[in-house]
């Protein structure tokens, strides 16, 4: 049966990893009626984390769904995985969600993934409950973590309860907008809660101009108008409410349920999704949550089951879909059929008839969907915003070992890379290996044991080769004459060629400044094809040529014996010639890398990025974190993520894109050079 949207809240909980995302949806389903037993991460039997690897590592990889409905409230969770290297899931959550839970360790305080959840969060203005968690830890503090909570993530935030007791004497909470519970606590305890409840009510009080002006003169506020302008505020994220907790004694579940309940909003409430912007728009349209309207609806997730096939989660952001019902999917103009409709609880497929406006559901066995692809009414196709996930940042090259690994391999990485969108597979044309990229090391080792447990391929792994690139500095002239006249036919031609360097990613240019007919135009159009050959056989070695112009500019012809192949060689030879003289130089991939990065470990950093030669071009602070923009050679890069996580104890994070190609210094150069020429000699002995 179908939810209204006023009655769905949709929740994504974010957080560093271990910090008690995947234990706090298991007891919210439990609280709420879904599961008759609390699962444990320990013994592997979360709803939630059910994949045989998150078993193993006790840890969430890939972002989860599941649901439970109390009092009239459908509730859906999505676990996102805490590890920076499966961020992914924590941004696909986030894009489905109308509102965050933000999980933060009473002890450690605001870790690297609570700074990450945070920013990804707020990046979509979604409101946020933080719930900070292990108040039953020894050396726990919760005005502690608040402070650093307001310092380091929002000036809004406000306790909404307070701790009764800390460590092992933690027994309960006080809600600071009742007062229920403050009768258990100290003199001391309850001079801080007075104190708190005031900055509370003071908070909820500036959301909104005409309350403050009202608890300004009258210096109190009635229950409702608390609850009504709270829910506001929460809703809009002028406040962001902070819960202790023990979500292992199931301290402040109550609470957070509640929070979720009364003061997230709905779908209704909650800012209307965009769509793709148009040709000619300045400005993305919007689509507003109505049920009488044709239905429209985005790909968040895909999973590939071993034995269910490719699902697709979806959120619905107007109108209802039937089970059987043929949808148009206008990413790929293609027509789907969704034969039979879920709903999520983990692993288990729940089925329903329908789906409406604001919920969640997923779809097995789509022919041509992926993630991010908007499903819609036939007739009426809209097309909504791209989901901006990360471009990968480390490469592995990967060898199957047996020829029928060789078979197999490409399967599973198609179904591995639709399931994980930040996970690509390429074969490099220039090098000719596989070359599989993810977000970190640990990225790339889960996706390369879910390859050799779920489809039974083995391979090796190793540093991908550095796609190198050849190019001149100066300007260089040369002819060369082609003449053959032993046996048969003979061949003639005579080719003058220059060439000049152009700037970066200009590629090449091929330009023809024959005058008289002294080459005839077929013969031109050889000459083009026997330098773009050249290109790809190198100067200085084997790398491709590129960024260079070539203009042929005179030769001469043979009533007979010019030919095709007799143009092609001399233009070949008179380009390789004029580009030995033009100063070749050995170019390598630059790469701009943005480096999150704890601040006492600042200096540490930059200097090793400087002495492996990067280029610091800015820095900025996010979430209490320093961002170091810079550029770096792929090269350094390759070898510089395990530095890196030594430095900062792999509290560091870094995200690369491609940025150009930058000339190689000559003792790298020579260096390169001498070992490709070796490679050359293994390769053809």
């Amino acid at each position: 049966m179908a939810v209204s949207a006023k009655d769905i809240r949709n929740v994504v909980v974010l957080g560093h990893s271990g910090d008690g995302k995947t234990t706090l949806v298991e007891s919210l389903l439990y609280k709420g009626g879904a599961i008759a037993k609390k699962g444990s991460v320990n013994e592997g039997t979360t709803v939630s984390d059910y994949n045989e690897d998150e078993k193993e590592r006790k840890n969430s990889i890939d972002l989860s769904v599941s649901f439970y409905q109390k009092n009239g409230i459908k509730v859906n969770l999505l676990d996102a995985p805490g590890f920076l290297d499966f961020i992914n899931g924590a941004i696909a959550g986030v894009h489905a969600a109308d509102g965050a839970v933000l999980i933060a360790d009473a002890v450690g305080g605001v870790k690297v993934g609570t700074a990450k959840g945070w920013k990804i969060a707020k990046k979509k203005n979604l409101p946020v409950l933080i719930v900070v968690n292990k108040m039953d830890k020894e050396n726990s503090n919760f005005e502690k973590v608040l402070a650093a909570i307001q310092e380091s993530l929002s000036k809004s935030a406000v306790a909404i309860a307070y701790p009764v007791g800390s460590g092992h004497s933690f027994s309960g909470i006080v809600n600071l907008l009742t007062k229920e519970g403050a009768d258990k606590l100290s003199a001391d305890d309850k001079t801080k809660v007075e104190a708190l409840s005031s900055a509370l009510v003071e908070g909820v009080a500036e959301s909104d101009d005409a309350l403050l002006e009202k608890y300004l003169s009258e210096g109190a506020l009635t229950p409702d108008e608390l609850a009504k302008a709270f829910r506001a505020g929460v809703t809009s994220g002028k406040i962001v409410p902070v819960i202790p907790a023990s979500i292992e004694k199931e301290i402040g579940i109550k609470e957070v349920a509640e929070m979720i309940e009364k003061y997230f909003p709905s779908p209704l409430d909650a800012a209307p999704a965009k769509l793709a912007l148009k040709e000619g728009e300045t400005e993305a349209q919007s689509i507003e949550p109505k049920f009488d309207a044709p239905f429209a609806s985005q790909v968040f997730k895909t999973i590939s089951d071993p034995y269910t096939g490719q699902l697709s989660i979806f959120r619905v952001y107007q109108g209802e879909v039937k089970t059987a019902q043929s949808v148009k999917n206008v990413n790929r103009e293609a027509v789907e059929k969704l034969s039979h409709l879920s709903f999520l609880r983990g692993k288990e497929l729940i089925e329903t008839e329908g789906v409406s406006v604001g919920d969640i559901a997923v779809v097995a066995k789509l022919k041509d969907t992926h993630t991010g692809d908007s499903l819609c009414a036939e007739k009426n196709p809209v097309l909504f915003k791209k989901i901006a996930f990360p471009e990968p940042a480390v490469s592995f090259s990967l060898k199957p070992k047996s020829r029928a690994d060789e078979d197999k391999i490409s399967g599973a990485l198609v179904k591995l890379c639709a399931e994980d969108p930040s996970f690509h597979s390429t074969r490099d044309a220039q090098t000719n290996e596989l070359v599989v990229s993810g977000m970190g090391e640990l990225h790339l080792k889960t996706m390369l044991n879910r390859i050799k447990k779920r489809y039974g391929v083995e391979s090796e792994v190793g540093v991908p080769k550095i796609a190198y690139r050849e190019t001149i500095a100066l300007a260089g002239d040369s002819h060369y004459k082609h003449k053959k006249q032993s046996g048969g036919a003979g061949q003639f031609a005579e080719v003058w060629v220059k060439v000049e360097p152009l700037a970066r990613k200009k590629g090449f240019e091929f330009v023809d400044e024959i005058v008289g007919g002294v080459i005839p135009r077929p013969f031109i159009a050889s000459c083009e094809k026997g330098i773009r050959k050249s290109l790809l056989e190198g100067i200085l070695s084997t790398f491709p040529v590129v960024d260079i112009r070539a203009t042929v500019y005179d030769g001469k012809t043979h009533p007979v014996d010019s030919k095709d192949i007799a143009f092609q060689i001399a233009a070949a030879h008179a380009f390789r010639a004029a580009c030995e003289g033009a100063k070749p130089v050995l170019l390598e991939p630059v790469m701009h890398v943005e480096f999150t990065i704890p601040k006492e470990n600042m200096g540490d950093v930059t200097g090793s990025l400087i002495a492996r030669r990067g280029r610091v071009q800015g820095m900025r602070e996010e979430g209490g974190m320093d961002v170091v923009a810079a550029e770096m050679p792929l090269e350094e890069m390759y070898k510089y993520a395990n530095e890196l996580k030594s430095i900062t104890g792999g509290k560091a994070s870094y995200t690369m894109s491609f940025s150009t190609y930058e000339v190689v210094p000559g003792n790298i150069a020579q260096k390169v050079l001498v070992e490709n020429a070796r490679k050359k000699v293994v390769e053809e002995e």
